[in-house]
């Protein structure tokens, strides 16, 4: 089971980490050529090999698929549809947050956003934060998913699939469709399927008892008997045959509960990333407290226009990330320095040889999604 783990993702990382595994005495159930099947549970936890530092990189990750959120996207948080890095310079993301077109932002060269290297795809018109992010989104899903003119049509499949999610999963997000959608596209456009299907096999699975439960908390108790009617409109959207088991009714409700249960909050900001950067100016003290004035009230003004909301969000699917156990007392923590979908597992403490690292499932998205966002949490990052 982890071979491909070893051989593709983990070895990078070998210095830092191994991979135990034990049986467990809990069975689950999948789908493999269409046929369910039922196999012994494997409990899977990360092992330090040796002495890790407070602050040291355990390892860096970048996901199988990642998308937006689709509420995220409706209300004009411009992120690279590839790789969710911003799109907005710093003053443009807090001139829309705040609803206030006179803002303006000093230390314009502390921003991270370059919009010269910004591509559109020809087609569809969706952006890029750059010429790779496209390419890759091209090769691996997008020459598929792609809407050309049919991009505002609401009757296209795909637009009606996602009207339809928008409709039955509202904010707060948790999820993407789209997810599911990029990852039958990954599939088909792949050389090696067989490589593709034993990667997303690696996820945690789970009973079909939890898949229910799962399903239950992400889409709600009101909409459960919809669940077919998505699953026909995936089928409609974006269906294949090497994925036929995926479309099963008993399959698409394990794909989402995984989805669900190993999809990993991803967020940036522009703005974030400016006042990081700006932090490490040396100015002079007195200006150094005129700005923090500034910064108080630019949230304050976000906070009243924008809410908690003030981030490009979205899900994406790592297969090392999704091995990681949780502790109430955690000594690794998730984050995203490179304002991007690249999820860096950085030690909170001293960890030593033999101990496992684990992270808390219960805070990392809002911490690294909403509260990095507000000037103080940014300053404890």
């Amino acid at each position: 089971m982890l071979a491909l783990i070893d051989d593709v993702h983990f070895w990078k990382w070998q210095r830092n980490i191994r991979i135990a595994a034990e049986s467990s005495d809990i069975f689950f159930g999948y789908f493999q050529r269409g046929q369910a099947i039922f196999t012994r549970r494997i409990s899977v936890k990360f092992v330090a090999t040796k002495q890790i530092a407070k602050g040291e990189v355990i390892f860096e990750e970048k996901p199988l698929v990642c998308s937006q959120f689709l509420w995220n996207e409706f209300y004009r948080y411009a992120a690279c549809e590839y790789c969710l890095s911003p799109l907005e310079i710093a003053e443009e993301n807090v001139r829309r947050l705040s609803g206030d077109s006179n803002i303006s932002l000093p230390f314009p060269e502390m921003n991270v956003v370059d919009q010269s290297q910004h591509v559109p795809c020809r087609n569809c018109k969706v952006v890029y934060c750059s010429q790779n992010c496209f390419e890759s989104a091209w090769s691996e899903y997008h020459q598929l998913l792609c809407l050309d003119s049919a991009r505002l049509d609401p009757e296209h499949p795909l637009n009606k699939l996602c009207d339809f999610w928008k409709n039955i999963h509202f904010p707060p997000e948790t999820c993407s469709i789209l997810l599911f959608a990029k990852l039958v596209a990954k599939l088909r456009l792949s050389s090696n399927k067989a490589e593709i299907l034993e990667r997303i096999a690696e996820f945690c699975h789970s009973t079909v008892e939890l898949d229910s439960s799962l399903i239950h908390k992400l889409m709600g108790e009101q909409f459960q008997e919809q669940i077919e009617v998505l699953r026909q409109m995936c089928h409609d959207a974006f269906y294949c045959e090497e994925a036929a088991a995926w479309f099963t009714p008993d399959g698409f409700r394990s794909i989402l509960a995984l989805i669900g249960r190993n999809g990993q909050g991803v967020g940036t900001s522009s703005l974030s990333a400016w006042l990081k950067n700006c932090e490490q100016l040396n100015i002079p003290q007195i200006e150094r407290k005129r700005f923090d004035k500034m910064v108080d009230r630019i949230y304050e003004k976000c906070d009243e226009e924008s809410g908690s909301f003030l981030n490009c969000e979205g899900s994406a699917l790592y297969m090392l990330q999704s091995l990681c156990n949780h502790s109430c007392d955690p000594n690794a923590d998730i984050t995203f320095p490179y304002h991007n979908h690249v999820l860096v597992l950085r030690a909170t403490k001293a960890i030593f040889p033999g101990e496992e690292i684990c992270v808390s499932y219960l805070n990392e998205c809002d911490r690294d999604r909403s509260r990095h966002s507000r000037s103080k949490a940014l300053r404890l990052v």
